[in-house]
């Protein structure tokens, strides 16, 4: 609008409103839509009054001279959106509203803004969209693209604990075991399943027959967790003979205090 035509729109405004809150001032309504109706009533009539100076009416104006140049509604309604400047951490997720958003890895460290609406969040690096999510208010989850991660760890989202239970029990029997220790005595399933994975990476450094050995060797000795088995494979252990192991039925002590098992005959 030219600078020139605001007084002429404010004039336009103001007499609108004269024309319906004087013909409306002594009436009651006990709805919106019932008070809408009979503005939109008093509108047309407004529209349709001639001049007194010029010829034709509102409507007609506006028919011959505004309606032709008049575009299209966009086709989306307007979204009110608010800007945040992040820092992508090592793990290439941004924070917003203690929620965190994954961006490609690559950014990861660098400045970025997030456009944040009632629905979505878009991330932008240099004014280009380089992600974008719907919008979550679960503080302390992660919303994660899997084309965002790098290929090593895109491969380890592939596995799930079923299918690491399976590689375990393909190993041996010593590997299956240590699997399910590690998934079911960690205090967080996400503990156990890290673990996994790094008892899983062993296989590609060492046979899995040597593995195998190793995991037997870590059961006999009470310590099922990846890092002994680790140490058992760098010292060459799990090629040596296997341990011993004696089974004896235990017997309590002889003891005033102590019934033995003759006491329930």
């Amino acid at each position: 609008m030219l600078t020139y035509d605001k007084a002429k729109v404010e004039v336009g405004v103001q007499i609108v409103e004269r024309w319906v809150l004087a013909r409306l001032r002594h009436h009651r309504f006990y709805s919106l839509a019932e008070l809408n109706k009979a503005i939109a009533n008093l509108i047309t009539n407004l529209n349709q009054r001639p001049f007194k100076r010029l010829e034709g009416t509102r409507r007609e104006w506006f028919e011959r001279l505004d309606q032709p140049v008049l575009r299209p509604l966009p086709a989306r309604r307007y979204e009110v959106a608010t800007f945040q400047k992040c820092r992508v951490n090592i793990d290439y997720h941004v924070e917003v509203g203690g929620h965190y958003y994954s961006v490609p890895h690559s950014l990861a460290r660098q400045e970025v803004w997030a456009r944040i609406t009632r629905h979505g969040v878009e991330i932008l690096h240099n004014s280009r969209r380089v992600a974008a999510h719907a919008r979550s208010r679960l503080k302390g989850k992660h919303t994660t693209v899997a084309e965002h991660m790098p290929v090593a760890h895109r491969a380890h989202m592939e596995w799930t604990p079923g299918r690491l239970l399976n590689w375990g029990k393909s190993v041996g029997p010593g590997a299956e075991a240590i699997v399910q220790h590690l998934l079911t005595n960690r205090p967080h399933p996400e503990m156990g399943y890290r673990a996994c994975l790094g008892l899983l990476s062993l296989e590609r450094t060492y046979s899995r027959v040597r593995l195998e050995a190793a995991c037997l060797r870590a059961l006999t000795i009470g310590s099922p967790t990846r890092r002994p088995v680790l140490s058992i494979l760098e010292a060459g252990l799990d090629q040596q003979p296997a341990l011993p192991i004696t089974l004896t039925e235990w017997r309590a002590p002889d003891h005033e205090n102590v019934r033995g098992p003759d006491y329930y005959h």
